[in-house]
This record gives structure tokens, sequence and C-alpha cells, in this order.
């Protein structure tokens, strides 16, 4: 059993996520609320998927977020005629040595940003799967294991469906959260246009002015503290509550399994670590769990025709199941 992190412990672990998200802040301009999402999930170890209209700055949050933890980073532009060896590599015959010898892909990372996700076929998402899930990849029958940390931090465009592959339900189980990043408010627009064009040429991401403040080594630190949080068994249980209430939901077709209470779990402490606490309060768990749940559940035909999304029945969910009292 997991020994509960010292106090000593959390307020570096705390100091060190309120400088990730200062630093990812530096080139994301506004999007207060999906920067601390997308550091809670680092803290939980968990994959990210980000969904927002073009333009927004999903892939710029990513690689600002690798500036500031350092470590090995890749990108992956996701199109329909990706085959499976591009994302993890292939074996390939060495004229030198005469044998085959096993070319990486880049896949073999700290940190992989999927953009559009969605636009990969099935056989190209399976190969996804097996490296979200096991943290290895399957190249010629050997198992290769990936770097650690692993982290997936993947984008799709809510609007376009044309050439798009809907992700399958067994692969949206792997990602911790689901992220929605929207149009950012007057002031901010007008601070990020600001310094966009101030002396600038062209649109090229900028990510110059993040300054590195974690490393790996410093990363795992942080995520063993994380999962060692100290959490209540009442609010463990209110945590299950909530993902059991959701599966019996009125319009809900299609609920979130036991992984759902294992990442609503993990992400609440992740929560709790970033907002400087020690311990996991019901606010935590509340604060993730529409994150957490939004892209587990299915919503009943009657329900999507009408307009309802997942996040309004989870509104509704918060409110209906009672939280402990702590």
């Amino acid at each position: 059993m997991n020994q509960t992190a010292t106090p000593q412990e959390v307020d570096r672990a705390s100091a060190r996520l309120a400088g990730l998200e200062t630093a990812v802040s530096q080139a994301l301009i506004g999007q207060r609320r999906v920067v601390r999402e997308t550091v809670v999930a680092l803290a939980a170890a968990g994959h990210v998927l980000l969904e927002g209209l073009p333009g927004l700055g999903k892939t710029l949050l990513v690689r600002a977020l690798a500036a500031a933890v350092g470590g090995r980073f890749s990108r992956i532009q996701f199109t329909p005629d990706l085959m499976p060896s591009d994302v993890t590599g292939h074996a390939m015959f060495d004229l030198k040595s005469e044998d085959f010898r096993i070319r990486r892909g880049p896949v073999f990372c700290n940190l992989l940003l999927g953009d559009e996700i969605n636009r990969a076929p099935a056989k190209t998402q399976s190969a996804m799967l097996e490296a979200m899930q096991e943290q290895q990849v399957t190249i010629e029958g050997k198992a290769l294991p990936l770097p650690s940390p692993f982290l997936v931090m993947a984008t799709q465009n809510p609007i376009e469906q044309e050439g798009t592959y809907p992700l399958p339900q067994a692969q949206l189980d792997r990602f911790l959260l689901k992220v929605f990043i929207d149009y950012p408010e007057a002031d901010e627009e007008l601070e990020l246009v600001r310094a966009a064009t101030s002396g600038k040429v062209g649109d090229r991401l900028d990510t110059s002015r993040v300054e590195q403040v974690c490393d790996l080594e410093a990363l795992l630190d942080l995520q063993r503290i994380a999962a060692s949080l100290e959490m209540d068994a009442r609010v463990l249980e209110y945590g299950v509550r909530l993902v059991r209430a959701a599966r019996d939901w009125q319009g809900v077709e299609t609920g979130p399994g036991p992984r759902a209470s294992v990442a609503l779990v993990r992400a609440a402490r992740g929560h709790a670590l970033a907002s400087g606490n020690g311990f996991v309060t019901p606010d935590d768990v509340k604060a993730m769990a529409p994150s957490v749940l939004r892209h587990r559940l299915k919503l009943t035909p009657d329900l999507e025709i009408e307009g309802y999304r997942p996040d309004d029945v989870l509104a509704d969910l918060l409110a209906g199941v009672p939280a402990p009292r702590v």
C-alpha cells in the first residue's frame, strides 16, 4: 500500500504544478480551465482528448506543455491514409549487418501530440490503443516498451465529419479526460492577437517564452505524490456512487464502466494537488466529473434529438447525487 504523501511533498508538487500552469499560460493566453485540466491529467498520468474548433490553440497548448516539461516530444498528423507502421515503426533490412533491425516510430516518446486523431482508420487506431493502454507496441511479434512517462494528448475537430472515423468506445475509454476548448473572452482574444502580431512574421506557433520548469524525474515524482494523496473513504465512495448512478440515469443509453470510477479518483487527486491541498474533497470529485465522464456516456436517441449533450445530463447527475460532508 502506498504511503500517504507528506505535507512537504504536497507543497513541493503543488508549487511545481503551479509553475507548469504559469509556463503554459505564457504561450496560451486565456483558457485557464483548459490549462488546469491538462495539468491535472499530467499529474494523474492520464491521456487527454482535446476537442474544439480550429484555431483555438489545441496544438499550441500541447507544444507549450512539452516545452515546460522537457523530455522527448513527438507529433503525428493523423490522416485517412496513415498506416500503423507510421505510428509504431517497422522492421527493415540492414544491408550492412545483413539482418533486420527495428526502426522506431514517433510513438516512442514521452509526450505524443496526436493531431486530428479521429481522421485515422480503425487499423491505425488499434496501434494507438495498445500504446495508450499497455504502454508498449508490437512490431513483428516483439513487444517493445514505451518510455516512461508516456502521455497522449490528442485533438479532434467536432464539426468536420467528412473523412473522419469516430473513435471506438474502447479507445475513448482510455482517455482520462475529454477537455473542451472554446472561444476566448474578448479581452483575452485582444491580448492574444496583440501578442501574436507584435513584430512577428507569419503565424508559426511560438513557444519560445515557455520555460522548462520540470524534468522527467521530477514529473514521475509529482505523479507518485498525486497517487498517494490522502482520500477519505466517504469521498472515494462518493466518486463510485456518481459513476454507478450515471449508468442508470434517465436518458443514458450506455453508461461508464469501472475504469471511469478509477479515472475519476485519479483525476480528483490530481485536481486536489493542483489546488494546493493535501487531501481530496468532494469538490475535487465534482470539478473533474464532467471531463472524466462526458466521453463515456452515450445518450438515448430521444435526448440527442432534443439537443441534449452529455454535460447537460452530468449537471443533473451532480445535482441529484448527494455529496458527503467531510
